[in-house]
């Protein structure tokens, strides 16, 4: 990671994101961090996180948007071009580990891919 000033609460968010594996809503990470520091704040973070290539952002249900972390993500790279599953039962969003690729199309410069697939998680399953 090539973050210049770790502050206490970069150093917040990067443990949220540390301690788990799947995928945080902007609106529940902020919810979360209700007390320690505000919303520009946690916005200003996410933005450098993601420029960094410490976690990547993806657009789920509603229009909000979600943050991971990344694997073997750089701040010249992101290698984040995967699905991301929604549970419509409990709300879990997780990265899955499937390759996609990218489909190359005359005048286009794709730059990114949002896609979820939604469904029920093992956990919900009957």
């Amino acid at each position: 990671m090539s973050i210049k000033r770790k502050t206490k609460s970069v150093s917040i968010i990067l443990s949220i994101f540390e301690n788990r594996q799947e995928a945080i809503s902007v609106v529940d990470l902020i919810e979360q961090l209700e007390g320690q520091m505000n919303k520009t704040t946690v916005y200003r973070i996410l933005e450098r996180l993601e420029n960094d290539g410490t976690i990547h952002s993806f657009t789920a249900t509603n229009g909000l948007m979600w943050y991971a972390k990344c694997r073997k993500c750089s701040a010249h790279q992101h290698n984040d071009t995967h699905p991301h599953f929604e549970c419509k039962d409990c709300g879990k969003v997780e990265c899955l580990e499937v390759n996609i690729s990218i489909p190359k199309i005359d005048n286009r410069n794709i730059q990114s891919v949002d896609v979820i697939l939604k469904g029920q998680c093992a956990d919900c399953m009957p």
